[in-house]
């Protein structure tokens, strides 16, 4: 009986010190900070239960959010965290580019890991893939593009190479009769736009027997008049040439900025006629202009002298040239480059600052000013704007005082000074005798540097 007595003593004993310990600890310290959307604490603060009063601790931004405005602190105060201001957007691409003859559908807002998906109008067919990924550097993947199409002809007793069922401009189709027929007319068609198909789909013709050759025909040609595209040239060797003999060739060329997409640069004198020209030429494609971080590209065009303007993300500034122009090399310059967009320190004040951190400072970056004595003249928050300079010049602190009430007739019971401070008091005005005083007989200091209520007056009794 007496040992268990002892031992229940022993406990209770145990137990209050221990209590005892614990409410000293937690005198005037906090506890773990609280949770914020789209927030986290650096593992050093998290990992920790107990902050001394006055200790700071600082948060982050979640993966794929970035901070728009507000401290990054919160300080622990008298046993309780102060609220946090810091407030964290998800991160956005922006703008997925233009898609020329056609368009880009949002399967969201453009936030991190959401798909843009390419759509083109009628008559034209997506080369390449059909969406893009909204990632940290920007729209990724493979730009894109809505080119025009050709539907196979139909040529009875024709045998079609390839055998697809549409065509983009530029593709090109050979065909074949079947044997008993020959074909009637050019045996190279090619894919042009508004899904023609140049020159004509020939016929495949029942065969006949010729004999003739073209060494036989003996009556020469004239200068071969101007081709009916514009974007074909003669060979130079034949410009000035008026005469041409029978079997005589001539040779043809694309204009600069144009290149061959089908048919022959060949045509020949045949007893004093031309044979048909089945060059084609067309504008050369530069395709895309090519991807670079935290930007993407617009197009006027993809051809020969159309151009491709960069345009860089929220938060991030050109850096060089920002248009490359399709040139019959391919596209022009070089790829931009897309900056962040810091600002320097700002220029040092009398003002405190709640927020402290190394410049340079990240384009939306906020910086919050207060004093420790007198009161702020300009803004309390500034922030590091797209174009790499402060909102506004950071605030000055300004040392305010109320002068000496001047009340004729007047004196006070808390002696005579020459300024005041805000919230300095004068107390029981009096006036000399013979007069008697009108309004407050207690005036305070304001932060403006004003008295408040108005000064009294001192008035001749009657």
């Amino acid at each position: 009986m007496n040992t268990a007595g002892t031992v229940v003593l022993l406990s209770f004993a145990f137990i209050a010190l221990g209590a005892s310990k614990r409410t000293a600890r937690d005198e005037g310290e906090c506890s773990s900070p609280l949770e914020y959307p789209h927030t986290q604490l650096p593992r050093k603060f998290s990992s920790r239960s107990v902050f001394r009063s006055g200790e700071k601790v600082f948060y982050h931004c979640a993966e794929d959010f970035t901070a728009v405005k507000g401290s990054r602190s919160v300080q622990c105060v008298d046993g309780k965290w102060t609220k946090l201001s810091l407030e964290c957007e998800k991160i956005r691409c922006g703008n997925a580019g233009d898609l020329p003859n056609g368009e880009f559908l949002h399967e969201g807002e453009g936030f991190i890991g959401e798909k843009v998906y390419a759509d083109c109008k009628t008559g034209y067919a997506l080369k390449g893939p059909n969406y893009r990924i909204c990632k940290r550097s920007g729209w990724a993947g493979e730009f894109p593009s809505c080119e025009e199409t050709c539907t196979a002809p139909t040529v009875d007793n024709s045998v079609q190479k390839g055998g697809d069922s549409k065509y983009f401009v530029g593709d090109i189709m050979n065909l074949t009769c079947k044997q008993g027929f020959q074909l009637n007319g050019a045996q190279t068609i090619t894919c042009r736009p508004s899904g023609r198909w140049q020159p004509q789909p020939p016929r495949c013709v029942a065969s006949k027997v010729e004999t003739q050759q073209l060494t036989d025909q003996k009556v020469g040609c004239q200068a071969p008049s101007a081709a009916s595209d514009s974007n074909v040239r003669l060979s130079n060797k034949y410009t000035l040439q008026t005469s041409f003999s029978s079997g005589d060739r001539v040779y043809y060329r694309c204009d600069v900025g144009y290149t061959s997409v089908g048919g022959s640069r060949l045509r020949m004198c045949f007893n004093g006629i031309w044979t048909p020209l089945t060059l084609i030429c067309e504008r050369m494609s530069c395709g895309h202009a090519g991807e670079f971080e935290n930007g993407y590209f617009t197009y006027s065009g993809i051809h020969f002298g159309d151009k491709a303007t960069a345009v860089c993300n929220n938060g991030y500034r050109l850096v060089g040239q920002g248009t490359r122009v399709c040139q019959s090399e391919g596209w022009d310059g070089r790829t931009p480059v897309c900056e962040v967009i810091k600002c320097e320190e700002p220029i040092k004040t009398n003002a405190a600052r709640r927020n402290i951190q190394e410049a340079p400072y990240s384009y939306s970056n906020v910086l919050i000013y207060y004093c420790l004595e007198g009161i702020l003249d300009g803004p309390s928050h500034i922030w590091c704007t797209e174009n790499g300079t402060w909102s506004a010049p950071p605030p000055q602190c300004k040392v305010v005082t109320c002068p000496s009430p001047k009340v004729p007739h007047a004196f006070w019971v808390n002696g005579y000074r020459q300024k005041y401070n805000p919230n300095d008091t004068i107390d029981s005005f009096q006036c000399r005798r013979g007069y008697t005083l009108r309004g407050p007989k207690h005036i305070t200091c304001t932060r403006e540097g004003t008295w408040s209520p108005k000064l009294p007056s001192c008035q001749p009794r009657k």
